[in-house]
């Protein structure tokens, strides 16, 4: 049968409280009984001595046998507690008062018997020689005659006597006491320690009811959000795993979520560039396919033309790639900003003038406005360049004749906003969501190819910065980022971006 973690804990408990109980019953009684040993010894350790002072047991001629048998025979009638034997100097026993036949020793271990007259710590426990192996607590005194040491008395103060009364269940009340105290003690700390981890692993129980109803495979249910506990402030071992777990599986649902919504958004992108492919490269071959089959009629200028539609089309289809290839680049991390201090006002006017023609045969003004001393701003020079160039283009493909292309820099504290504002139709309301993530139409018609302000998105991200379009009624489309002019700080958002962007996160 298998056993619940509560269960087996309180199983380990309950036979180590027995354990306990158990082993300090015994030390319990064992001590009460080293305590009454010691008791009977101290009083009794002289009498030994008094009877062999007060009684002439030996002569000259050695044992008086009569005398012996009538002394002990008294002795253990006024006191049957006691046993009376006489030993020699080998500790061999020549007279005792025992019963034929309760005799189970002839000789006494005197190690013990020196002990006791050196004055050595109670009890001191010696044979028993109604006994094969028994010890017990006794008082003995040396015998002399004429001068020379003749033998010990003996005497065993715990006798046979004692030893059956004591069988029959005569202890001590105090110990009795002792004993059912122990029990109690023991019965209210097993319902005490029982109810203990009951309570204590309660959080553990529900803890576990929730980790179980956590299904891998689909998306994760949000939890209740509790504040982060601090180890140092609440040492709960549970009440931590708990909050680690509900951020841990709040965190994978934000995950799940975040990837879920990747995936929708590259298989749009994949939808869309394939749409974006498949009309220049239709275009590109079938005026490839007109020009071999036409060729013996076509003039030579309706050949330059064909020509001429086929390399445009041919190059959308590498400015396609190419804006592909820049953007799994710029989101699988292997391209990251180098910093360096740069002007943005030079940068501009090289933007003026990489798309002045264009601009002139669209006939859209572009027009830059600045304070005076801006300072510098810390960036990565070719992927900013990158940024302004994908937004001047966006805009000059989408500003009327007579349109104009504006830039704005302004300075305050450790920032340089740009703003970069057309007067193209601008972007509808219904558009504006996930438009740096997925893309577009207007009117039917792509903006932007779909990649552009993507690529404008990740590079300022892998900055650690932002781009907004603004709400400008009647002024077309209206972007704006900005740029630290401080190292360190610049540095700082890049760690913080890379951190929070860097691919699995």
């Amino acid at each position: 049968m298998k056993l619940t973690l509560t269960q087996r804990l309180s199983v380990v408990f309950a036979v180590l409280l027995l354990v306990c109980c158990g082993t300090s019953a015994w030390l319990q009684v064992r001590s009460s009984q080293m305590h009454e040993l010691e008791v009977v010894q101290g009083l009794s350790r002289d009498l030994a001595q008094h009877i062999a002072h007060d009684t002439v047991l030996m002569d000259s001629n050695g044992l008086m046998p009569g005398a012996v048998r009538e002394l002990f025979s008294q002795l253990m009638l006024v006191n049957p507690s006691v046993e009376v034997y006489l030993l020699d100097t080998e500790g061999r026993i020549v007279g005792n008062a025992a019963p034929e036949g309760r005799m189970r020793r002839q000789q006494v271990d005197l190690a013990p018997i020196r002990q006791l007259l050196d004055d050595q710590p109670l009890p001191i426990l010696g044979d028993d020689p109604r006994s094969v192996d028994g010890r017990k607590v006794f008082s003995a005194a040396p015998l002399q005659v004429n001068g020379k040491a003749a033998g010990y008395l003996y005497v065993v103060l715990l006798s046979e006597a004692h030893d059956r009364y004591a069988e029959r269940g005569a202890t001590s009340a105090a110990l009795n006491t002792a004993l059912l105290s122990i029990g109690l003690v023991a019965l209210l700390c097993l319902i005490a320690g029982l109810t203990a981890f009951n309570l204590i692993t309660r959080p553990l129980r529900r803890l576990t009811e929730t980790v179980s109803r956590f299904d891998i495979d689909g998306a994760p249910q949000p939890l209740p959000i509790t504040t982060a506990v601090d180890k140092t402030a609440d040492p709960d071992e549970i009440a931590v795993l708990d909050a680690a777990f509900r951020q841990m599986q709040n965190r994978l649902g934000e995950q799940w979520r975040s990837l879920t919504r990747q995936d929708q958004e590259r298989r749009e992108l994949v939808a869309n560039i394939s749409h974006d492919l498949r009309t220049p490269l239709a275009s590109l071959h079938g005026y490839l396919e007109t020009l071999q089959l036409k060729d013996a009629t076509l003039s030579a200028e309706e050949r330059r033309r064909y020509l001429g539609i086929a390399l445009d089309q041919s190059r959308k289809v590498g400015g396609l790639a190419q804006s592909l290839l820049e953007l799994v680049r710029l989101e699988h991390g292997f391209v990251q900003p180098i910093l360096e201090r740069f002007s943005l006002i030079d940068l501009v006017q090289d933007i003026f003038q990489k798309f002045e023609l264009t601009a002139e045969a669209r006939q859209v003004e572009l027009k830059a406005h600045f304070v005076p001393n801006l300072p510098t701003v810390c960036a990565d020079l070719g992927l900013i360049e990158r940024v302004l160039t994908n937004l001047v283009d966006n805009a000059l493909r989408h500003t009327p004749q007579g349109g104009e292309i504006e830039f704005d820099l302004k300075h305050h504290g450790a920032l340089v906003d740009v703003t970069v504002n057309d007067t193209g139709p601008g972007i509808a309301p219904e558009l504006r969501e996930g438009l740096f993530l997925r893309p577009f139409n207007i009117g039917g018609a792509r903006r932007d190819g779909g990649l552009g302000l993507r690529i404008v998105h990740r590079i300022l991200q892998l900055h650690g910065r932002d781009i907004q379009l603004l709400d400008m009624s009647g002024r077309g489309a209206t972007f704006r980022f900005s740029l630290s002019t401080d190292q360190q700080s610049a540095e700082q958002w890049m760690m913080r971006s890379m951190n929070l962007h860097s691919p699995g996160k």
